[in-house]
């Protein structure tokens, strides 16, 4: 008998799914456990495999199309199987629970008629397109928009093979710069013109997590210089030794774990009607990717040292980024850092991340003139700024905090002992 493959919970904020590449088609054989579909969520993108054993016979969601969590994604069954019937039987039994949710959702008396229920779910050709230019739209699968943003190649630059000229992964793994140009993509002087890009599951996330956190959270901060001489010498000496290697943000992250051990209430969360007081730490680590920002999460990070911090961050990084990370590897953080230094950028603010508490924006370490013992001289100083949640760290707290980061910093042989 047929079964209905729905589109999956594969993250506990997910209510709908992008279908970024299938990877079976229409009369393929499918074994339970096969790939059969990659599955872009608010967090990441990620592989969904079969349950069942058959045929696919339907497909419900087309590539690059979004739908909402429980709807039909695709039907498994035996070559030939009849799947109308059950098809409709489905819809109708989705459209019954969503009458029943709407008379659910009524007044107790209703004086008025209800407003019509309007249908959001957005169209395939909407998520498909990747860009807009003058003259027209271009499309693209998200795995060729994917590939495009690795390499640095322009889309409106790449002629698409796809259906409707739509871009797909053989054009960008063809293309070569200077080949043949997509009509409309060529910029005049003079003419205006612009591109709407779609949003992708995570971007919306993103908007709506950090809307809620600026405009909720009565956000405060605490900035603060740190001398990284000590720093810089420690973590020439430990690079030294053969097989380890270390940078300056997992002696950060090392610090801010220690720290926070010994400022336990700078380790919170708010929950609406409590803060909660974390007694293990779980640091965020905030990495950037093509659609926005992931922040993975080094657990227990307070038990770690600098080569276990630095290569449990590498290899989420790189799973971010490659999206392979897994929901369970970004959720539980109970504190986070964001790190700009590498983009040189000195000195910046970030909202915080909820539920947490605080989250520590860190900037590039800049050699600049300090007094030492009267004189001046050459330095390198970092500085960091603590974003606070007021409703959960006062002032006090923060700054305790935030001075014993830069006193580990400043003596990184603390964190060694």
């Amino acid at each position: 008998m047929a079964e209905i493959v729905r589109m999956p919970k594969l993250s506990d904020t997910m209510t709908e799914g992008v279908v970024a590449e299938w990877h079976k088609k229409v009369g393929d054989t499918v074994s339970e456990g096969d790939l059969l579909a990659d599955i872009e969520t608010d967090k990441a993108t990620m592989e969904f495999e079969s349950f069942y054993d058959g045929v696919l016979l339907h497909i419900g969601v087309e590539k690059g199309a979004a739908a909402p969590v429980n709807d039909i994604l695709a039907v498994i069954g035996e070559k030939g199987e009849d799947i109308e019937s059950i098809l409709n039987d489905a819809a109708s039994e989705t459209t019954q629970q969503e009458d029943k949710k709407v008379e659910e959702s009524k007044p107790a008396k209703e004086t008025s008629a209800p407003e019509p229920v309007t249908d959001t779910k957005p169209s395939t050709k909407e998520t498909t397109t990747s860009v807009s230019t003058t003259g027209g739209r271009i499309f693209a699968s998200p795995l060729a928009k994917s590939m495009a943003e690795e390499k640095g190649i322009d889309l409106a630059m790449v002629k698409g093979t796809g259906e409707n000229n739509r871009i797909v992964k053989k054009d960008i793994e063809n293309y070569t710069p200077g080949a043949s140009v997509s009509p409309g993509s060529v910029i005049t002087a003079g003419v205006e013109s612009y591109r709407d890009e779609p949003l992708s599951q995570m971007r919306k996330a993103i908007a709506r997590t950090l809307t809620a956190s600026k405009f909720s959270a009565p956000h405060f901060y605490l900035k603060m210089e740190v001398d990284m001489d000590n720093a810089i010498a420690a973590r020439k000496a430990i690079n030294e030794d053969e097989g380890v290697k270390i940078s300056f943000n997992d002696m950060v992250v090392k610090a801010v774990a220690s720290a926070l051990r010994k400022n336990p209430k700078v380790n919170a969360d708010w929950i609406g009607d409590a803060i909660r007081y974390n007694d293990h730490i779980h640091i965020g680590v905030a990495v950037a990717v093509d659609e926005g920002l992931l922040v993975p999460v080094v657990k227990h990070t307070d038990t770690k040292g600098f080569a276990q911090i630095g290569a449990e961050i590498k290899e989420l990084a790189q799973k971010a980024r490659t999206k392979k990370i897994q929901p369970q590897e970004m959720e539980g953080g109970t504190f986070a850092i964001s790190n700009l230094g590498m983009y040189g950028i000195e000195d910046f603010t970030s909202i915080i991340n909820p539920p947490n508490g605080c989250i520590l924006s860190v900037g590039q370490i800049k050699q600049t003139p300090v007094i030492k013992n009267g004189q001046i001289v050459p330095g390198n100083i970092m500085k960091l700024s603590l974003s606070c949640d007021h409703r959960v760290v006062d002032g006090a707290v923060g700054s305790a905090f935030l001075q014993d980061v830069k006193k580990l910093l400043e003596n990184p042989v603390k964190m060694i002992v």
